[in-house]
């Protein structure tokens, strides 16, 4: 119940379950003490088919003493556990409780198994088939969502298959982005750019750096604008991997490629987001899964048949 956002509700549902539980105790109690006046031959006087006749008999007692052993479980029940507003209940379960309490099991469970690879380096776990088949179970179940299966990514999501990398392609730098994942953001630069026209010229410019067809002329008019770009991106338009700048020299585009694509850039920025997993995997996963991604682009040492 930690989804409420105000008092009223946690309030409003307990009132409205003890309310009806009360009104169903009411209700078989006023049923008990109803007497319905019978006809001589103990008939209500409704009959169906010709010769199917409704009796005038009382509900057994064990019938209702059943319903009011119901009604003392739930009460019962909703002492002990979650179910009236914020009330915790006295045991103190929850479903995040018993799904936290299942996955530390199941990591204790699978200790042996990963403590074969803690302590080996990325580079030479890489070429361990052993390792990298849990290691892609790993990325198919937490990774390739966004990067694909092959983990060659799709537009708004990076390629993690090529050489190509924001944050740095090491070992360590791949782990660390798992482990704490990473936030980039590029803000809008329309209006430090300039006029329409100077964000159509510098997308020529940025164009020109990887060899792209391009307009020469807007290129060369753009090339002083792009200072305010150089901030981030480097005078040169590699990029800077220390802020994850994404390098615009090379023939690898992110967010699309082509002059419209770099100038919707250039008007409205953009923010993208990788969760961080270590609230979901632990440390010998991330470096199994680290050692799975490094071995996508690069030749792992010793690699074993």
């Amino acid at each position: 119940m930690s989804d409420f956002t105000g008092g009223f509700w946690p309030v409003y549902v307990a009132g409205v379950t003890l309310a009806g539980i009360v009104a169903c105790l009411l209700l078989l109690w006023i049923t008990s003490r109803k007497k319905v006046v019978a006809t001589a031959d103990n008939t209500t006087g409704h009959v169906w088919d010709e010769d199917l006749t409704e009796m005038n008999n009382p509900m057994p007692r064990w019938w209702m003493w059943l319903f009011v052993a119901t009604i003392i479980f739930a009460l019962l029940y909703l002492a002990a556990y979650p179910g009236l507003g914020t009330y915790e209940g006295q045991l103190g379960w929850s479903s995040r409780g018993a799904y936290q309490g299942e996955v530390d099991e199941a990591n204790r469970q699978l200790v042996p198994l990963y403590a074969q690879f803690t302590t080996r380096k990325v580079e030479e776990l890489a070429g361990d088939p052993a390792a990298m088949a849990i290691g892609e179970r790993l990325f198919m179940n937490n990774c390739a969502q966004c990067h694909g299966s092959d983990a060659r990514g799709s537009k708004g999501f990076p390629n993690l298959a090529d050489t190509d990398w924001l944050h740095g392609g090491s070992p360590e730098k791949i782990a660390e982005t798992i482990r704490g994942g990473r936030q980039g953001t590029m803000p809008p630069m329309a209006d430090a750019v300039g006029s329409a026209d100077d964000v159509k010229n510098v997308a020529n410019y940025v164009l020109s750096l990887s060899g792209a067809p391009h307009d020469s002329v807007r290129a060369q008019l753009g090339k002083s604008k792009f200072t305010v770009c150089a901030a981030c991106h480097g005078t040169d338009g590699k990029g800077n991997q220390v802020i994850g700048a994404p390098n615009l020299a090379d023939d690898t585009w992110l967010h699309g490629f082509g002059e419209q694509a770099i100038i919707a850039m250039v008007n409205n920025g953009k923010t993208n987001v990788m969760p961080a997993q270590a609230t979901k995997l632990t440390d010998a996963q991330i470096h199994v899964l680290a050692s799975y991604v490094w071995g996508l682009s690069n030749k792992p040492v010793g690699m074993r048949p």
